[in-house]
């Protein structure tokens, strides 16, 4: 009877832990792709293991960092007991969101196919850092910028944060650039302008013949 009643609790255990897990994801507005690749695992990871039980547990590294993002014990998550975070420190504790990193660049440049999208990684910004830059959650991803045309504004290599209009499994079907957009009185037709003297603008186009996905809010690049 202790052997039935040790695994009985275990079996409560392990629904409750991915419940919990479920509900702290939904309070935040994330996303079980973009806690998956927190960790650093597939996109459908963690969908896995709250819907279908797989893997029966979470890593103990996973567990300590889903912890660390939450702002919750590892023990909520199935881990060891912990020592409870004081008020203090959860004041202090910033509130941070995932942003995907995708597979793509937008050529600064003639443009670029962006037949390989898919997140291969994420980032993590405070969402009042984002609010300040009057982006809302899920509505940012970091995408690489290739080529010089919009030099020095932009440079080959570096990261761009776009912000979405709305947030969409797919970016964009077609060609990918980043440019700068200027429009007429009217409204009724655009330019998209290139920072660099050495590369060519376009004038003079029909708005319905380009798509903007979002605006560069944000940039990083590697010091040399």
């Amino acid at each position: 009877m202790l052997a039935t009643s040790i695994n009985s609790a275990i079996m409560e255990t392990i629904p409750s832990i991915r419940a919990k897990l479920e509900r702290l994801i939904a309070a935040r507005g994330d996303s079980y792709a973009s806690i998956s690749l927190l960790i650093g695992r597939n996109p459908s990871y963690i969908q896995q293991f709250i819907k279908r039980g797989t893997p029966r547990k979470l890593d103990e590294n996973d567990r300590r960092i889903i912890a660390q993002y939450f702002g919750v014990s590892e023990e909520m998550l199935g881990g060891g007991p912990t020592l409870t975070p004081t008020s203090t420190n959860r004041r202090r504790m910033p509130r941070v969101v995932a942003a995907p990193r995708l597979s793509l660049g937008a050529s600064a440049g003639a443009g670029s196919l962006d037949e390989d999208e898919c997140a291969v990684g994420v980032l993590a910004f405070d969402v009042q850092w984002l609010r300040r830059l009057g982006i809302q959650q899920q509505r940012a991803s970091i995408i690489r910028v290739d080529g010089e045309s919009m030099a020095p504004t932009l440079s080959d290599g570096d990261d761009i944060m776009v912000n979405h209009d709305d947030y969409a499994s797919r970016l964009h079907d077609g060609v990918l650039m980043v440019k700068r957009i200027a429009t007429g009185p009217l409204r009724r037709r655009v330019s998209v302008i290139s920072d660099n003297v050495h590369y060519p603008n376009w004038t003079d186009i029909d708005p319905m013949l380009v798509e903007i996905v979002g605006r560069v809010v944000w940039h990083s690049r590697m010091m040399t």
